[in-house]
């Protein structure tokens, strides 16, 4: 199986008078968080909020900025998720994947909305309280 990019939207949900930005994002399934290029992070405006220490591929730890909030958009789903401030292409981790209820689809190299619930995203959760006004 190759590399399986996949266009998403990222936005600044603080600053609602910036367009967002249409990315082709490496989607890495191994990787946690989403990762931005500096100057995502610049178009977007978006606030350092603390350093994180990361481990690189090569072993190295490094301090990265980590920024937010930054709007995720996949077809007609969205999330909003933290990101840490590195490398020069978008990365999108397993977090906002599964907070969007994402699938790979190997087979087609690219990834999909979760077949089993087509219409909403879909989450699995220990114990629910049904007596928030929420449920």
């Amino acid at each position: 199986m190759g590399l399986i990019y996949t266009e998403v939207d990222l936005s600044n949900p603080v600053n609602g008078g910036l367009a967002p930005l249409k990315v082709n994002a490496l989607v890495d399934t191994g990787a946690i968080t989403l990762c931005i290029p500096e100057r995502v992070a610049i178009q977007l405006d978006l606030t350092e909020l603390e350093k994180r220490e990361v481990t690189t591929a090569e072993g190295k730890q490094v301090s990265v900025a980590y920024v937010g909030p930054v709007r995720v958009k996949f077809g007609s789903r969205s999330c909003f998720t933290g990101a840490l401030v590195l490398g020069d292409n978008v990365l999108l981790g397993s977090i906002p994947m599964e907070d969007m209820d994402l699938v790979i689809n190997p087979g087609r190299q690219k990834i999909t909305v979760n077949p089993e619930s087509p219409d909403i995203p879909s989450v699995i959760v220990k114990a629910a309280c049904p007596t928030s006004r929420f449920v």
